[in-house]
């Protein structure tokens, strides 16, 4: 829910007690429960929509052995960009 109000208005000073209840401080406006909510299912929308990102990035080679394949070339190269390929094609950009 933090997240949500300081995406809303990134200088809100509040606390979230253990309850749920906001407590706003420092002359902050109230953001209306109704917006706070509706900026989380947007972010959560967003963060959703890039799984495929995540993904990827756990199988990629490492920046290593990117480095060693470009140094060694021939097969290790080649082994290097069949790996991104099928990572790619595992786990495609949303959309795409």
């Amino acid at each position: 829910m933090i997240d949500a109000i300081l995406k809303i208005n990134p200088n809100a000073k509040v606390t979230i007690k253990a309850d749920g209840e906001i407590v706003w401080h420092d002359g902050t406006t109230p953001i209306p429960v109704a917006d706070i909510e509706a900026k989380m299912t947007e972010l959560q929308a967003e963060y959703d929509a890039e799984e495929w990102k995540r993904n990827r990035q756990a199988e990629y080679p490492t920046h290593e052995e990117c480095i060693h394949a470009l140094l060694d070339g021939g097969d290790t190269l080649t082994e290097l960009q069949a790996k991104r390929t099928a990572t790619k094609t595992k786990y495609p950009k949303s959309g795409a």
